[in-house]
């Protein structure tokens, strides 16, 4: 007897993967996690300052200091689709018109098209045409060619792909040999006393602030519960490797409430 529609759905289903403190349908978390930010665009990087005290800011600049672009380098900010990160990526180069002269460019790729309204009308805003472009993709399918890009830069956006190991492989694919992979994400506090009174904050200010300043405190609440369930950083650690990366260093934050890892395609 031949499989019916519904009973072949279910059965490609049978994957499930975490979203917040749930578990979905692999392929239901897409569509998900694009509703989350749809609905927090215009106020991202507003209640980026207010649930980071500003630290955010900090950590974006201690991770483009490690990352040490220059003007002739193709770099891709992947989950990056406000823009912030490219523009102080295209700045520590030495601006539009020193990364244009060198050939150089910064591309955002996000798989979200609200958010990446919010970073072009910033962009345009901030002068930095010409050398940041946008790219609506998946970043565990990105249509670039093997060996294509120098640097890959993704900041608070991997733990929000269905298949973090899967994006990372796709990372490793079109770095050229010698290029450098760089995420900024949040992770474990290590200071012993740290971590209650951070998980403490995480499950009820977070949403409250998400609820006074975006109105939306279940995006929120998401977005806490998203933290609390990625990989540690030692767990992502041993994930670049098992992609592939090479030279493998992990700088903690704030005692471990955010981390860069950096690696090499060697």
């Amino acid at each position: 007897m031949k499989n019916s529609p519904d009973a072949m759905t279910e059965a490609a289903d049978v994957s499930r993967v975490p979203f917040g403190a749930d578990d979905v349908p692999a392929h239901e978390k897409v569509g998900r996690v694009r509703a989350v930010f749809d609905q927090i665009a215009p106020r991202y990087d507003l209640m980026n300052d207010l649930m980071s005290g500003g630290l955010h800011r900090l950590w974006k600049a201690a991770a483009v200091d490690w990352l040490m672009p220059r003007a002739a380098m193709r770099i891709i900010d992947v989950a990056g689709g406000t823009a912030d990160m490219a523009l102080r990526i295209q700045k520590a180069a030495g601006g539009a018109a020193t990364m244009a002269a060198a050939g150089g460019t910064v591309t955002v790729i996000d798989i979200n098209p609200t958010m990446m309204t919010v970073g072009r009308e910033r962009v345009a805003t901030r002068g930095g045409a010409g050398t940041i472009g946008f790219a609506c993709a998946d970043a565990e399918a990105l249509a670039l060619p093997d060996a294509s890009v120098d640097a890959y830069v993704i900041a608070f956006g991997l733990r929000n792909v269905t298949d973090p190991a899967r994006a990372l492989a796709e990372a490793f694919r079109v770095l050229t040999p010698g290029g450098r992979f760089l995420c900024l994400e949040f992770s474990r506090p290590r200071w012993p006393l740290l971590g209650p009174v951070y998980d403490r904050y995480s499950d009820t200010m977070l949403p409250w602030l998400g609820d006074k300043i975006a109105g939306d405190a279940a995006a929120y609440r998401y977005l806490a519960e998203s933290i609390r369930r990625f990989p540690d950083q030692d767990r992502l650690a041993r994930m670049l490797g098992d992609a592939g990366f090479e030279q493998i260093k992990v700088r903690d934050l704030a005692g471990g409430i955010a981390a860069m890892h950096a690696a090499w395609r060697i």
